[in-house]
């Protein structure tokens, strides 16, 4: 199908509405919330290392559902549909986050899960659409367009939540607790209008999807589960590829998650640490555009080399974090190489995808984007539980770094290029 500018900005414009979601639920204003109101009995570091065990549970679902999600929308030809299942799960499931009050951290980590299964989720088919929008020569460009547009959106909102809170009386809000809780409903309401353009415009079905009966439809999912796995290993760079992003985006992953619980429990204050959250989104601005620009230039596989160095230290360096400047700092320098990252990676993969199994194979992707917050919140939560402190935690996360930069090292991005157009697997 050819693109139009229309269909792309109109993608672009859902990573604008449910970054919403990344910035405030999942990055800056809920992880404060569960430390200093939802898990306010909870003695030490315990808050920190449930918060962390929550992204655990959260990912292990739609880990185990995204390959299926992917393969039946393959079948199916159904990738707009399922798009709008999942972003009304997820909106629910954040605007249902203005009831938690304080104590209510099992209410808090219930929601948020319904939420992030539904924001995931949804990432899936959105991210399947790449490959439909885009062509070898734009996928570079317009994946981090989608990026750039995501930290502007949820950078916006995240900036309208932090004067809301700090000044809630600017707002006639009675208090930061409520102004927090109202935070959420915001971002329900921001990610469903910001979605709709993607509804309308994004490319529907151009056959007749036969109404299947659920019990035929899970077979048929499972089914093509099944081929998938046996697929995507015989494409062995893309499946040596995978295994790299695993390892290195288990650390993005986590860093993401944990960042702000990680900083509070050190002693930042509430507004540096949002304060520097949104710094982040929009030093991501520029440069997910000049990653764009640098893949051009130097080969997104280099590009991404460059992220996991930064990556790297700033990892090292958060185990000596004890100031709200050493917090600005290493915000600042996550919004220089995560956009980059994040969306070289997924342009590097759509690379090497076979076209006519971009859903299948994106889904598969969405296993191991998922899976990078099974992993390393759960070594994160559990080495700071065990050792009374999340530095160390921190500390183990360079690990996933260093291991991926390896893994990466060893794909050859053309000859997996060959192999997705039809050329001999070796």
């Amino acid at each position: 199908m050819k693109k139009s500018k229309k269909t792309v900005y109109a993608w672009a414009l859902y990573d604008w509405g449910n970054s919403a979601f990344a910035t405030v639920v999942l990055a800056a204003v809920l992880p404060i919330f569960y430390k200093d109101v939802a898990g306010v009995n909870l003695p030490g570091n315990l808050a920190t290392s449930y918060w962390g065990y929550t992204q655990t549970a959260a990912m292990i679902i739609i880990a185990i559902i995204a390959p299926i999600l992917g393969a039946a929308a393959d079948y199916s030809d159904s990738k707009k549909l399922f798009l709008k299942v999942f972003v009304l799960i997820g909106v629910s499931g954040t605007a249902l986050l203005y009831f938690v009050n304080q104590g209510g951290y099992l209410l808090a980590s219930l929601f948020f899960i319904i939420g992030n299964v539904g924001f995931s989720g949804a990432n899936v088919f959105y991210d399947g659409f790449l490959t439909d929008i885009s062509d070898h020569k734009s996928i570079d460009s317009i994946s981090t367009l989608g990026y750039a547009a995501g930290y502007f959106g949820g950078g916006l909102l995240l900036a309208l939540n932090l004067l809301m809170i700090t000044k809630p009386a600017l707002f006639g809000i009675s208090s930061v607790t409520s102004a927090t809780q109202i935070a959420f409903l915001t971002v329900a309401v921001w990610w469903f209008i910001f979605s709709l353009p993607a509804f309308k415009y994004l490319p529907d079905s151009e056959r007749k999807i036969e109404k299947l009966k659920f019990k035929k439809y899970t077979e048929m999912a499972f089914v093509r589960l099944k081929s998938t796995f046996i697929n995507i290993r015989q494409y062995r760079e893309l499946w040596k590829f995978l295994l790299a992003f695993w390892l290195y985006n288990d650390g993005i992953g986590t860093i993401i998650r944990m960042a702000a619980i990680y900083g509070r429990e050190v002693g930042i204050g509430q507004s540096d640490l949002i304060g520097a959250l949104l710094l982040t989104q929009f030093v991501g601005i520029p440069f997910a555009l000049l990653f764009g620009k640098i893949a051009g230039l130097i080969t997104a596989k280099r590009g991404i080399y460059i992220t996991l160095i930064v990556y790297t230290i700033i990892t090292f360096y958060g185990y000596f974090l004890d100031s709200a400047l050493d917090f600005w700092m290493l915000a600042a320098a996550v919004g220089m190489v995560q956009g980059g990252a994040q969306a070289l990676s997924r342009s590097l993969y759509g690379a090497m995808v076979p076209e006519n199994k971009s859903a299948e194979f994106f889904g598969f992707f969405g296993v191991s984007s998922k899976f990078a917050a099974v992993v390393g919140p759960t070594v994160f939560a559990y080495t700071g539980q065990i050792t009374g402190s999340s530095r160390n935690g921190i500390a183990v996360i360079a690990l996933f770094f260093i291991l991926g930069i390896f893994l990466l090292s060893r794909v050859d991005v053309e000859k997996g290029r060959l192999e997705a157009k039809g050329g001999k697997n070796a």
